[in-house]
């Protein structure tokens, strides 16, 4: 598969490895072409939604009770079936099923939700616990709801859906769940964690024939919620829910958020880990994914040994998720191995075009399907400073913006120890080879986007060194890094090769005061004019689309979560619509300085792993 692969040496931009202005690696420049070797699968039919003919129903108190849908019970299938390309405005004919999981993956057969080790199974059967409060509908999602759930967005509006978003009621013919995993985290394994706040309620087939898991974040205790109490708080979920689905418009692969409720219930946090317990108010969103399976889904059968259970459910895992892998190769878990190597490189790549950290990279936070999840402590970089590390909690800058590459190949490695005892000598030595080819694939993609964001067409030996150049002034300077890419986008050749730069743009400005400013913007303007067939308002338009005006700084997070907090939700609806539409100039962001510089107030927020 990986065969006359030759050493090559890379200069890597301090955004790579972070630190220093470049350091040299060495490392194989081939690139994963047996990827397109891979043989698809057949693709089977697609059938429509049942109802599980028997539903297990705990007998303790305190749990969610079903959400029963009449028309579900008497004609379980005519939900997807008849509505076809039509939008349903009730829930009545809409289902959810867990069956594709536990039909095929063993659950816990204790039944108690209870903190305990647990065993030998992949799912614990889990109910939410209801809130005894009032529950208030904060956001939602128009897109999630009509184009991943087939749900009007007047379903939004009735008291089925706010009981089945907030853990009230379950949907008939649904088993919640909630997943056994472990991971490594800060470096050091964990063993085990699992979902200790979250249940899947169920996976919904919407009518392009997709399977969409729903997960409930803040819905109560599970048998892995350890000292934990299972519940989410209105800040963290403020930020989840616009993040997640601000990444999803930005064109980068994550778990998308459907609707954030909150309620009355006291739930008492420690933000900052300092003694100071704060009273605030319990929260439920509402996230759906492909899957929710990660590293430390399989980091932790392997761990205990149960070799069997890794098999199956990385068998499973390919067969559902990975349709370029022929389940039935012998060789199937190198292929996956390789797949997942390759999207990483892509999503990271991804991640660092947008300034974006993801603030705890723990292998029990990776997807398998290389999108992003667990949205925690995260933070858009502001000022460029590949040392900015968004988490408070991680003392020891692990997971720093300039070091997320070589994080996730840490992760890759660990998962690489997770299926290792299912490879034969040679598949070993071909996945440690896989492995090796993470560093020039992060730093292809890494390359292409940069020289997108900064208009550059074809090759040139020095667009490394341009990028680069660029990245070093950025940090000597402090320049914004979303704006300073957005305001070279806007501004013209002409005012460039003037050096005399308009006040609107303040982040070039910044970057003017640097005494090496004017040769990185003659070498740039040089650079340009080897775009073939290209006009200055060409460019302009290309860089426009990839550089994005607004994203989700921490500040503005914090001046939505203030006013939420006050029971005024309009910055998270403000937020979300200029979100959605983040390349495009918006009156209402601009007023409220969305492009502006970060304002005195917040230069000293912080998030922690309890925010």
């Amino acid at each position: 598969m990986l065969q006359g692969a030759r050493q090559t040496v890379l200069n890597f931009p301090s955004a790579f490895l972070g630190g220093n202005r470049t350091q040299r690696i060495e490392f194989p420049f081939c690139y994963l072409i047996w990827r397109l070797q891979l043989p698809p699968l057949l693709l089977l039919g697609v059938t429509c939604h049942a109802v599980v003919g028997s539903l297990w129903r705990p007998s303790f108190q305190g749990n969610a009770s079903l959400l029963h849908l009449s028309r579900n019970r008497s004609n379980p299938e005519q939900g997807y079936c008849e509505r076809g390309a039509r939008l349903v405005s009730s829930l009545d004919f809409w289902t959810l099923s867990s069956e594709n999981l536990i039909g095929v993956l063993p659950t816990d057969p204790v039944k108690e939700n209870y903190v305990r080790k647990v065993k030998n199974c992949v799912f614990s059967v889990a109910f939410p616990t209801p809130f005894q409060s009032r529950v208030r509908l904060v956001a939602v999602s128009k897109e999630v709801l009509e184009d991943i759930l087939d749900l009007d967005l007047s379903v939004s509006e009735t008291d089925d859906f706010i009981q089945l978003v907030s853990g009230g009621k379950i949907v008939f013919g649904s088993i919640p769940l909630a997943h056994r995993y472990g991971g490594h985290q800060f470096g050091i394994w964990a063993d085990q964690l699992g979902d200790g706040r979250a249940h899947l309620i169920g996976i919904y087939m919407n009518r392009q024939g997709e399977k969409w898991e729903l997960q409930l974040k803040g819905s109560g205790k599970t048998p892995y919620s350890r000292n934990g109490d299972g519940r989410a708080i209105l800040r963290s979920s403020v930020r989840e829910f616009l993040c997640s689905e601000a990444l999803h418009y930005l064109g980068i692969p994550t778990s998308r958020a459907a609707s954030l409720v909150v309620s009355d219930d006291v739930v008492w946090r420690d933000q900052f880990y300092n003694g100071n317990l704060v009273k605030e108010r319990g929260a439920v969103v509402l996230r759906v994914a492909k899957s929710w399976f990660r590293i430390g889904s399989l980091e932790i059968l392997t761990h205990y040994g149960e070799l069997d259970l890794l098999r199956m459910l990385l068998d499973f895992i390919i067969q559902e998720y990975f349709p370029l892998v022929d389940v039935k190769e012998p060789n199937r878990y190198v292929d996956f191995f390789s797949i997942v190597v390759f999207e990483t490189a892509q999503l990271i790549a991804l991640w660092m075009s947008v300034g974006f950290a993801h603030g705890v990279c723990n292998t029990d936070n990776f997807s398998l399907l290389s999108i992003t999840i667990d949205y925690g402590p995260f933070g858009f970089m502001e000022a460029y400073n590949p040392d900015f590390v968004p988490n408070t909690s991680d003392d020891e800058r692990r997971y720093k913006i300039g070091n997320q590459a070589n994080i996730r190949m840490f992760n890759l490695n660990k998962l690489l120890q997770a299926i290792n005892p299912l490879l034969n000598p040679r598949q070993k030595q071909l996945a440690t080879q896989i492995l090796k080819e993470y560093p020039v694939l992060y730093y292809t993609r890494f390359r292409e986007l940069f020289k997108a964001k900064l208009g550059l067409l074809g090759k040139s030996e020095g667009d490394d060194d341009l990028i680069a150049f660029l990245l070093h002034l950025m940090e000597k300077t402090e320049a914004d890094f979303t704006m300073t890419f957005r305001q070279l986008s806007e501004i013209t050749q002409s005012q460039l090769q003037e050096l005399v730069i308009p006040q609107e743009f303040w982040a070039l400005k910044m970057i003017s005061k640097h005494k090496l400013s004017p040769a990185w913007v003659s070498q740039y303007l040089s650079r340009l004019k080897s775009n073939i067939s290209d006009s200055d308002s060409e460019r302009r338009k290309r860089m426009t689309a990839v550089n994005p005006r607004y994203v989700l700084k921490n500040w503005m997070a914090e001046s939505a979560v203030q006013k939420a907090e006050r029971n005024d939700f309009s910055e998270v609806h403000l937020l979300q619509q200029v979100l959605r539409h983040p390349f495009q100039k918006h009156s209402a962001a601009e007023r409220a300085g969305y492009s502006s510089p970060t304002p005195p107030w917040a230069r000293d927020l912080r998030v922690s792993c309890s925010s």
